[in-house]
This record gives structure tokens, C-alpha cells and sequence, in this order.
């Protein structure tokens, strides 16, 4: 069974850092691609950052870019938030998504954790 598990939000100050872990189980990367969503009060859930299946490689969204950075490992994904802003307050969720890359018809979605960047 597939499952996603994620851990680590919390609230922190502006200009702070936190770290999102997902861990997963019952799926391998080789055929699902795996990443991050958000979704903030009143806004639409959008990507953040995402490995795809087919080429392994990491995308960030635009507004992350140079702040977020995806890591891995066997057992887990992790996203590192560097000079976080107030507008990154969200619930983040992991995905995994067997289209190779992270869509928001994603197959499967964590619970959430949520992220608040507060003084």
C-alpha cells in the first residue's frame, strides 16, 4: 500500500528555516515522481518542487526558486526552506505521481503539515 507521511511543519519567524521530511512506502521512484504542493487560505493548491521519474531531475516553482531546495534519500524526500516569507504559509503536501512529473492529478497526496511564517 502506498503511503506518504509527512513531518517537520510548524510555525517560524520570517527569514527563518524549517524542513518538510515525506517518508514513503509501497511505490519506488523509478516509476513515480515525487514532490510538493501547497495550498495557503482562499488559494488554489500549487507546485512547489518536484523529482520526476523520467529524468530524475528537480524543479522548483518560481517562487521558491533559490530558497527551497528537494533532497532524497531511500526512504524519504525532504524539502529544505531557507529565508522563508510570510507568503510561504501553507499546508504542504507531498505527492507522488505516476505521470512523471507532479501534477495536481497527482495518484496520491499526504496528509498535509502545515507551515506558518509569523512574527
Amino acid at each position: 500500500q502506498l503511503q506518504l507521511v509527512e513531518s517537520g511543519g510548524g510555525l517560524v519567524q520570517p527569514g527563518g528555516s524549517l524542513t518538510l521530511s515525506c517518508a514513503f512506502s509501497g511505490f519506488t521512484l523509478d516509476y513515480y515522481a515525487i514532490g510538493w504542493f501547497r495550498q495557503a487560505p482562499g488559494k488554489e493548491r500549487e507546485g512547489v518542487s518536484c523529482i520526476g521519474s523520467r529524468d530524475g531531475n528537480t524543479y522548483y516553482a518560481s517562487p521558491v526558486k533559490g530558497r527551497f531546495t528537494m533532497s532524497r534519500d531511500q526512504k524519504k524526500v525532504y524539502l529544505q526552506m531557507d529565508s522563508l516569507k510570510p507568503e510561504d504559509t501553507a499546508i504542504y503536501y507531498c505527492v507522488a505521481d505516476s505521470h512523471g512529473t507532479c501534477t495536481r492529478a497527482a495518484d496520491h497526496w499526504g496528509q498535509g503539515t502545515q507551515v506558518t511564517v509569523s512574527s
